[in-house]
């Protein structure tokens, strides 16, 4: 009779397979749907405000310093990011993204209540805060829920969905004309559109919690129960996670410029901030750094460049987990230095042979955003993922918001030559950062 009793309670224990190992589930799909639609909302809200502010100079007296700082809002929010990462790895990731689309939606459409540019520009931080959330909490929830080897995969795809957002920002910036005076305003005001669809999506097929951030928290028995209820009895948390990951009652984000975790906070870092400074000056501007270099159809050779932009994150995706991370950054860098070095050195190409150049610089620029999730992710582990991952977010928003805001100030000083030349420096010290002191993180190549 005893020994049937104290042989019951340990059989589940026995049975129980490490939740990580699971074959791909519903779950998994519920929560990379809604993770893939924050992403669509989050390029689109970022790029919306170049196309907007272009269209604004119609309407309204707006000077460089007012349409940088503007351009740069959302990405000044988005150092929020460190803030947002240091209360998910406290409360956990689940209630941060219920909330935070509607607050974005909400104030996409404040843009339709005011003309003043201070206002203007405190809505554009505010959309970032509510975009970090999904920045940084949404690719931890993501890591911590997916399968081991599907986490990393996808979410390298996740910049498919972003690209897809912020190119529909630039096709809506540039067709929605003809509303007089409200026409930028309305323009900006389209991105509730997408984050309502997501903030509803999430609504009605709820988020789970994280696992893995629960049993870090010691939680295990809770971690163990959301597991089973939506993967079933067999599944579980494993027993070296619980001894790997004990809790701590705070971790101060200090701990990532310890000894242990400095190299991989200042390498996410830097890298993130280097390409951000670049893409997000040169993209959200287009329009203005097209007519500067001289290329008069803007329409066309933006759709150009935006598509040279989707082609890259394709072929990026698809080099993923061909070649080791180290070897992509390096690369990567080299390349897109050595092509705007071109077009900030050599001004006095033909249009055509700039705007290829251009097209071409736009598709290796881009190829190299599929590490933006999953190489810093992978940098810290799961007692620090969220801060860390904040943390470089950011810096990296430093670096964005730093582009952003210089790009058409400097396109004003001395054109497209001197915007491109500083992108070029801030590239080239990214590839001398990342030449000497990247970490390999990927399980395929450490093996090796």
């Amino acid at each position: 009779m005893n020994e049937t009793v104290t042989n019951q309670p340990q059989q589940p224990i026995k049975q129980k397979k490490n939740y990580k190992k699971a074959p791909l589930m519903p779950v998994h799909l519920r929560v990379y749907i809604a993770v893939i639609l924050g992403q669509i909302a989050c390029g689109y809200s970022l790029g919306i405000s170049g196309t907007a502010l272009s269209q604004a100079t119609k309407y309204i007296d707006i000077n460089e310093f007012w349409t940088g700082l503007i351009g740069a809002g959302a990405l000044v929010g988005l150092m929020g990011s460190l803030i947002v990462g240091r209360i998910s790895d406290k409360i956990g990731r689940r209630q941060m993204l219920m909330g935070n689309m509607y607050v974005l939606a909400i104030f996409s459409l404040f843009h339709l209540l005011t003309a003043n540019l201070f206002l203007t520009f405190i809505i554009r931080v505010v959309i970032g805060l509510m975009i970090a959330v999904d920045y940084t909490v949404g690719n931890a929830l993501l890591t911590e829920w997916l399968p081991k080897g599907e986490d990393s995969k996808r979410q390298s795809r996740l910049l498919i969905y972003w690209t897809i957002g912020f190119i529909l920002s630039y096709l809506a910036g540039t067709y929605i004309t003809g509303l007089g005076a409200m026409t930028w305003r309305i323009i900006l005001a389209t991105g509730s559109a997408i984050a309502l669809i997501t903030a509803i999506f999430r609504s009605v097929f709820r988020l789970p919690a994280s696992p893995s951030w629960l049993a870090s928290q010691g939680k295990v028995k809770k971690a163990n129960k959301v597991i089973q209820k939506h993967m079933g009895r067999k599944w579980g948390i494993p027993k070296w996670f619980v001894k790997k990951n004990k809790p701590k009652k705070d971790i101060s984000w200090k701990i990532l410029f310890t000894k242990k975790y400095l190299r991989n906070t200042l390498v996410g870092g830097i890298f993130y901030a280097c390409q951000a400074f670049a893409f997000f000056g040169i993209s959200i501007f287009l329009p203005i750094l097209l007519q500067s270099m001289g290329i008069t159809d803007s329409k066309v050779s933006g759709i150009i460049y935006n598509g040279g932009m989707f082609i890259g994150v394709l072929a990026g995706t698809f080099l993923f987990n061909k070649i080791s991370r180290r070897m992509f950054l390096v690369t990567y860098f080299l390349i897109s230095t050595v092509l705007i070095g071109i077009l900030a050195l050599v001004p006095h190409l033909n249009s055509m042979v700039k705007l290829s150049i251009f097209t071409i610089f736009a598709i290796i620029l881009s190829s190299g955003l599929v590490l933006d999730y999953p190489y810093p992710t992978e940098l810290f582990d799961i007692k620090v993922r969220g801060l860390g991952v904040g943390t470089c977010i950011t810096i990296s928003r430093i670096g964005a918001a730093a582009g952003t805001f210089l790009l058409p100030i400097l396109t004003n000083i001395g054109g497209s030559k001197l915007a491109m030349l500083v992108c070029t420096l801030i590239l080239a010290f990214s590839f001398i950062v990342c030449a000497l002191f990247a970490p390999e993180t990927s399980p395929k190549f450490i093996k090796q």
